[in-house]
């Protein structure tokens, strides 16, 4: 069988060389190792040149190792060259080092192992090694010969390593034993160092720095510009509980610096072309609207009446022949002469020639005729009409839309009364441009967790799923597709691929559960450490919800480009989760559909009775607002608030925002609420 094909990146560090990559020496050097050491197993799929800039280092590495799903995406290995020395602008291990989820000190020390067979001044290097993502990253000299010996010294082995953090099965690799792994990598115990002796001569002791000398870096002190996905902080699930946070090591932020974070991470919205029809409810416009056609598109008349050709004076006394009649069904109708006049009905087009309409009250019949069919048909009609004007009950051709004028506008949401939507019909618009309404998933968390709907009692332990059905109604209830994704058990690996497979089909993954300081709460890590996602905040100040979560985890779409997946991750009490999916999710969904304002309606409101205050935590009470008989909005809470409580939820339209203090919220004392349901009457 032949070895699988590897993909390897080299990152050139060396201000100099970014500013004249001619004088850079160490990428053909390296690109020879491949070749001739590595064999055709290898492949150079890019080079890139930065400067001895942590930031662009950092970035650079970021870019290559986005995680994806497809093996043929994957960079198996990236390799820098330049800035692991001792000099000031030396900085490509600060750099590496954060952004490492795995050390590999074993690459490391064979790095030195080998350089030190040569020289002594092999100790001056500060070489890192790891794996990111599915990633191995190993850092050499500047120096092409120090570069070059350094990675002679490991490449055979680096095939084993990118095979495994790539994904592929580490039982399979391993079988056959240490003698087999030795013979497919083409080493043995007794002949490990012998492709070292190349017989260069070494320059150490200056070469690991940079691809030259005598540039300034004009460096100060060290920035660090680690991310929190490159030192995770939530608990890593492979220790025992004696080595895990006793506390939670996520900051606790205050309630509008988490919306400041959603809004800041929330990507742009998309634009899409859809039909008119009654799917277009709630969407926004993401243009301007023009009308295709006129309204009216013909002279119509707006009363049931008689078509008239108004004389001079306006004298419209008299008996006229009734000559046509002008129905609101299509069809041809006959110029009409002054002196005649033609019986017409509501918004039927008037007949060529006609000036006015008089109303069928200001007539009087005169005469009838039999038709031929035997039916009985006006044959004259006096009208009794004086000082008539020209375009009396007439609506013009548009006069209640002009072709071309903007009907609606960008940013207006289509609403459920039919208005925009009838607009549109009215002036031929077929399709419109709107943002797109993400899709959502829910997803519960947890061993306990059972089906709502599992038939039979419950076993000790086990609660049933409230939050799941709670949170997808409450999605669909403000207008959005949302995917069921089930439960996933307390396992890492489990709870990992249900979240990739989740990402795949959704764009805001929603879960309940396992964000606290837990055995089992494996959330956090999960996104961390798995998934390479950012947690932008771990705590909330507030009640109830303060284990609320929000992360962003890069994903590569069909397309192939990178895009940001949001991750709520909500408490597992119903009333923390429902609280918090209008606090925190609901804004982001409305941002990434164009809403706006995001968020909840907020209006002020007067409490009807006393409210206990949390001393520490301000609090979103869930509450039932009214309108009263003096045209006030009152707020009455729904009971006891614990966070467990789902009860509290029920018949609620509101969110009281309670201050934390010592004392109770008096009656008649004015707060602000958000709404999240209509308000009902007392009037």
């Amino acid at each position: 069988m032949s070895a699988p094909k590897l993909k390897a990146a080299i990152l050139v560090v060396s201000t100099t060389a970014a500013q004249e990559p001619s004088t850079d020496a160490a990428e053909a050097t390296l690109r020879e190792v491949f070749e001739k050491d590595g064999g055709p197993q290898w492949t150079v799929s890019d080079t890139k040149i930065v400067s001895d800039v942590v930031a662009d280092i950092q970035q650079q590495i970021i870019n290559w190792t986005v995680r994806s799903e497809s093996q043929d995406d994957i960079i198996n290995l990236i390799v820098t060259t330049g800035g692991t020395g001792f000099a000031v602008a030396d900085v490509t291990p600060e750099a590496v080092s954060p952004l490492l989820h795995k050390q590999a000190p074993g690459l490391v020390h064979g790095m030195l192992a080998a350089s030190l067979n040569v020289t002594p001044f092999a100790m001056m290097s500060r070489p890192v090694a790891g794996v990111r993502e599915q990633t191995v990253i190993i850092t050499l000299p500047g120096s092409p010969k120090g570069a070059r010996e350094n990675l002679q010294a490991v490449i055979k082995m680096l095939p084993h390593a990118c095979l495994q953090a790539a994904g592929s099965n580490s039982r399979a690799m391993h079988t056959g034993g240490v003698k087999k792994l030795e013979q497919d990598a083409g080493v043995g115990s007794e002949s490990g160092q012998q492709h070292h002796h190349h017989g260069h001569d070494h320059s150490h002791s200056h070469g690991h720095g940079h691809h030259g000398h005598g540039h300034g870096h004009g460096h100060g002190s060290l920035v660090r510009h680690t991310r929190p996905n490159e030192n995770p902080k939530s608990n890593d699930p492979s220790l025992g509980p004696g080595r895990r946070h006793r506390e939670s090591p996520f900051p606790m932020l205050p309630v509008d610096d988490a919306l400041q974070q959603i809004q800041q991470h929330t990507p742009e919205p998309q634009i899409t072309l859809v039909k008119v029809d009654s799917g277009l409810v709630g969407a926004v416009l993401a243009e301007d609207v023009l009308a295709r056609e006129n309204v009216p598109a013909f002279r119509a008349s707006i009363v049931d009446g008689y078509a008239v050709v108004v004389p001079n004076d306006g004298d419209m006394k008299g008996t006229f022949p009734v000559t046509t009649i002008s129905h609101a069904a299509p069809g041809q109708v006959a110029p009409l002469k002054e002196g005649e006049i033609a019986r017409i009905t509501t918004g039927a087009p008037l007949p060529p020639g006609a000036t006015s309409v008089i109303m069928v009250e200001d007539t009087v019949l005169a005469s009838t005729k039999k038709t031929e069919d035997g039916k009985e048909e006006e044959e004259t009609v006096e009208i009794l009409a004086d000082n008539v004007k020209e375009g009396e009950n007439i609506r013009e051709v548009g006069s209640d839309i002009k072709q071309g004028t903007v009907i609606l506008r960008k940013g207006d949401q289509v609403s459920s009364v039919g208005g925009e939507i009838g607009l549109l019909a009215a002036v031929g618009v077929a399709e419109v441009k709107i943002y797109r309404r993400p899709v959502v998933g829910v997803l519960s968390t947890g061993d306990e967790i059972v089906s709502h709907d599992r038939p039979g009692d419950l076993s000790l332990g086990e609660v049933r799923d409230t939050n799941r059905p709670t949170l997808i109604s409450a999605a669909r209830g403000w207008g959005y597709n949302v995917v069921d994704l089930g439960v996933a058990k307390d396992k890492s690996g489990t709870l990992e691929e249900v979240l990739r497979e989740a990402m795949r089909q959704v764009d805001v993954v929603i879960t309940t559960g396992g964000v606290s300081m837990g055995e089992l709460d494996l959330l956090k890590p999960t996104i961390e450490r798995s998934l390479g996602g950012t947690i932008h905040f771990g705590r909330v100040a507030m009640k109830p919800g303060k284990p609320s979560t929000f992360a962003t985890v890069p994903v590569k779409n069909n397309d192939g480009e990178r895009v940001s997946k949001l991750i709520f991750s909500l408490p597992g009490n119903p009333a923390s989760a429902l609280v918090t999916f209008h606090l925190f999710v609901l804004p982001s969904l409305h941002q990434l559909s164009g809403v706006t304002p995001a968020g909840l309606p907020r209006v002020p409101v007067v409490v009807s009775h006393d409210i206990p205050l949390d001393r520490a935590r301000p609090e979103y009470h869930r509450a039932i607002v009214v309108v009263t008989t003096d045209g006030t909005f009152s707020a009455t809470s729904t009971g006891g608030q614990r966070s467990s409580r789902v009860g509290s939820m029920k018949g609620a339209n509101a969110l009281l925002c309670l201050p934390s203090g010592p004392e109770p919220l008096r009656k008649g004392s004015k707060v602000e609420a958000l709404l999240m349901g209509d308000i009902r009457s007392d009037m």
